[in-house]
């Protein structure tokens, strides 16, 4: 390879390289607006006066299929009556 050739790649790979961090950052600060959103909906609820502790299970509850959700509060409730927990 001759040296134009090298720095050419050099060029193209440092190229490569600003463009995946740049997307990266701009992906990094969406991430973080879209945080503050959700938190700003937590507060929200809360003072309207829901419980936002309950509200979080809830929305992890949601994100999985009905059957896993199914076998988890299974398993829970086993473990809470073992316990006499309920």
């Amino acid at each position: 390879m001759t040296d134009d050739t090298t720095d050419t790649s050099q060029t193209v790979a440092a190229g490569q390289l600003r463009a995946f961090i740049e997307r990266i950052e701009r992906l990094s600060e969406e991430k973080q607006t879209i945080a503050d959103d959700i938190k700003e909906i937590y507060s929200e609820a809360k003072g309207t006066g829901f419980d936002c502790a309950a509200i979080r299970v809830i929305v992890r509850e949601r994100k999985k299929d009905q059957a896993k959700r199914q076998e988890e509060m299974t398993i829970l409730d086993l473990y809470r009556a073992a316990l006499g927990m309920i």
